[in-house]
């Protein structure tokens, strides 16, 4: 996404922050990702002051949100917890946080799992970063995203350069992973929210900041008709909470489950 939705960005953070209100948890360290310009590293800072925040941002941000970023970091340094940058090392099925096992009880994630092609590789890393005890609280954009565009002919949508996103996960695909993850008591929650335009260009900057448009389209330049083209975008709101439990008890591959040796206790008969 680009600047232009930051507003998008800080209203699901602030749903998200909402649904967490009953949630019990005081995190020593919390990994943000991605971290974008907004008010929600200033509002987990405020609910969390003793943690240290651990961000991941996207390498492709406008030189403004960068500087918005830099100052906010530069202000959560002031606290006690203080925070870092992380770096995410992506090969053919895997991503890697330049983070230790084990080293955070909190994992943010707002609206970007569906940009992974992969979305399972992520929770794998999340589950990898959470410590016993940690939550995953996460959201991003469902399959119906978009339909609006996907409704169009094919010859209009090839003009538009229209593209579904990269993951086509439903709620219920999540909380399947979730569980394939190890992950215990996942919550899924969805919601539509209906974005209205004044003119079809201003839905098509905000079609190619969602990453539905190939590229950008300037209608002055193209011969299609604007007339057919909607002034709305669904935009299909996924979010999601998991917790880590019994990390180290067992694992599960292949259908079968494997017990520690440690986590093995023998009873003695009393004497």
């Amino acid at each position: 996404m680009t600047h232009s939705l930051r507003w998008l960005y800080t209203e699901i953070a602030l749903r998200m922050f909402q649904k967490m209100e009953i949630v019990k948890i005081k995190p020593c360290a919390i990994l943000i990702a991605p971290d974008y310009p907004g008010d929600h590293s200033r509002w987990l800072a405020k609910r969390f002051p003793e943690a240290r925040i651990f961000f991941y941002s996207r390498p492709n941000l406008l030189a403004i949100e960068r500087i918005q970023l830099r100052l906010t970091r530069w202000f959560l340094s002031w606290r006690s917890g203080g925070s870092k940058k992380l770096s995410l090392n992506q090969e053919a099925n895997t991503v890697t946080f330049a983070a230790a096992p084990n080293s955070c009880e909190l994992v943010w994630s707002n609206l970007w799992l569906h940009e992974r092609n992969n979305p399972k590789t992520m929770l794998t890393e999340f589950w990898r970063l959470l410590r016993e005890g940690g939550l995953l609280s996460l959201s991003y954009l469902g399959p119906d995203t978009g339909k609006e565009l996907r409704a169009l002919d094919g010859e209009m949508k090839t003009q538009l350069g229209f593209k579904s996103l990269p993951s086509a996960w439903d709620m219920h695909d999540l909380g399947d992973a979730l569980i394939e993850q190890r992950f215990a008591d996942p919550v899924m929650d969805m919601e539509y929210l209906d974005l209205q335009y004044e003119s079809a260009q201003l839905m098509l900057h905000d079609a190619y900041a969602l990453g539905l448009l190939a590229h950008p389209i300037n209608l002055q330049n193209w011969q299609g008709n604007e007339a057919l083209l909607p002034k709305k975008i669904t935009l299909e709101i996924i979010y999601g909470h998991a917790w880590v439990v019994n990390k180290h008890l067992s694992k599960s591959q292949n259908h079968q489950t494997f017990i520690s040796p440690d986590q093995i206790q023998t009873k003695r008969a009393k004497d």
